[in-house]
């Protein structure tokens, strides 16, 4: 039935479950992140060809991402007005839908200016929903689960890996056109399938975990304060600020090096770009889902029996796999790179499920979508540049390593700085349950 997808299990809400309104909404907020991060990775996979075509530098290839990304950043803030004022689902099934025809332009792209104006309109209309499904996780999942909930849905970021591998396989086989028009059905069916979620009541599943009430009088949405006294009140939380800049850093380097690593190894190890693109995919697959696994058994054992648990096992992971990444690019052989950068992948993976429900945790329900325009904002902002760097300093010095080499320092620095937000965590989620305790 229409708008009945993700309504409670028993017709009322159970704040002890650990899944109240079941896991369907889960579910379909995983296969949002899925097709979106599978379209976003087939340029990697495909890349070597297109730049075959239309014969367009590796600066250039490198600012692709860069410009999808600035786009992305300025559509950051007012998608987080958006998710906090209007229906999150409905923000999230339209923009699906437009970024499936975005899709359809890049295979259609008749020439580099078209395919690249049709990359920066895909990574906008991307960059809206994420506000709004990071807002809805909150309110469909209680805290004692919702390390689970991001985790299994941010994973899609590494786990869109399977669209270099589609790309490279596809592009191979039949066209790079190919890989771009198999996307367009998916996005459309996703579109579909999140016009029927049902929208939750914003707070009130942290006002029946801080209450202790079994059913509370529905009341009235209390009016929104004006944007940038909310704005301010956001970046006022330490926590998500320590979150927000170490992921920024780490992103920077994961774009640069994630992309260029199928050309890589193309270039230096001799291999096709079918088999480029299957090995970087299976990485990023096989990488992700261990490092989620460990994170989310992690994070349930550290959280609340150590301090900042979760930001530990998180910036931990960053730290430590940043450092493999970095011997990883030292090899000379095609097996040691992708067993040290599986590695690696790993071992970054386990702050998948830690970092984004630290985020949930910290921002008070009335504000969670412009909390996580702010995440994705600078995690944006971050991301933007470093193909663009790694394609510099391939075309300026005759080396793609050199560009990679670079970007493990800022990442070694996103760990670190997400370890320092574990002195404010505990403060700050404390802070959310109070004030929901107080709300009607």
């Amino acid at each position: 039935m229409v708008g009945t997808l993700g309504s409670p299990r028993a017709g009322a809400i159970d704040a002890q479950a650990r899944a109240p309104f079941g896991w369907a909404p889960l579910i379909v907020l995983f296969i949002v992140g899925l097709v979106d991060r599978i379209e976003h990775n087939l340029l990697s996979g495909v890349l070597p060809l297109i730049q075959r075509e239309w014969g367009f530098s590796d600066t250039a290839a490198g600012s692709i991402p860069t410009a999808a990304a600035l786009a992305a950043a300025i559509v950051s803030l007012p998608a987080g007005y958006l998710a906090d004022r209007f229906s999150r689902t409905r923000i999230i099934a339209v923009v699906v839908f437009v970024w499936a025809i975005a899709t359809l332009g890049s295979g259609l792209a008749t020439g580099f200016v078209i395919f690249y104006l049709m990359r920066v309109l895909l990574a906008a209309a991307e960059n809206i929903d994420n506000p709004a499904a990071g807002s809805l996780l909150a309110d469909y999942y209680p805290p004692v689960s919702r390390a689970k909930a991001y985790g299994l849905t941010r994973v899609t970021t590494y786990l869109g890996g399977v669209g270099t591998l589609l790309g490279g396989v596809l592009a191979e086989m039949f066209s790079w056109r190919t890989a771009f028009l198999v996307m367009v059905v998916p996005g459309v069916l996703t579109a579909l399938l999140v016009w029927f979620l049902r929208e939750p009541r914003r707070g009130e599943l942290d006002r029946l975990v801080a209450q202790g009430d079994a059913a509370p009088a529905a009341h009235p949405a209390e009016p929104k304060p004006p944007f940038w006294r909310q704005f301010r009140k956001v970046l006022a939380i330490p926590t998500l600020i320590f979150v927000c800049i170490g992921l920024s850093f780490l992103t920077l380097g994961l774009a640069g090096i994630f992309y260029w690593l199928p050309t890589l190894m193309v270039r230096s190890f001799d291999v096709g770009v079918g088999t480029a693109g299957s090995l970087s995919g299976l990485i990023t697959v096989a990488g992700t889902l261990t490092g989620t696994l460990a994170g989310s058994w992690l994070g349930r054992k550290w959280h609340g029996s150590r301090k900042g648990g979760r930001l530990l096992a998180g910036g931990g992971g960053i730290t430590a796999g940043s450092l493999v990444l970095a011997l990883a690019l030292s090899m000379d052989s095609i097996a040691a790179l992708t067993a040290l950068v599986l590695l690696a992948c790993s071992l970054m993976s386990i702050a998948i499920p830690n970092m984004t429900a630290c985020v949930a945790d910290v921002v008070p329900a009335a504000s969670r979508g412009l909390g996580f325009a702010v995440l994705q904002l600078l995690i944006t902002a971050g991301g933007a540049f470093g193909s663009l760097i790694v394609g510099i300093a391939s075309d300026r010095l005759g080396s793609l390593l050199s560009g990679m080499y670079l970007l493990v320092i800022p990442m070694v620095v996103g760990g670190l700085l997400t370890l320092g937000a574990r002195a404010s965590f505990e403060r700050d989620a404390r802070k959310v349950l109070e004030d929901a305790a107080r709300r009607p």
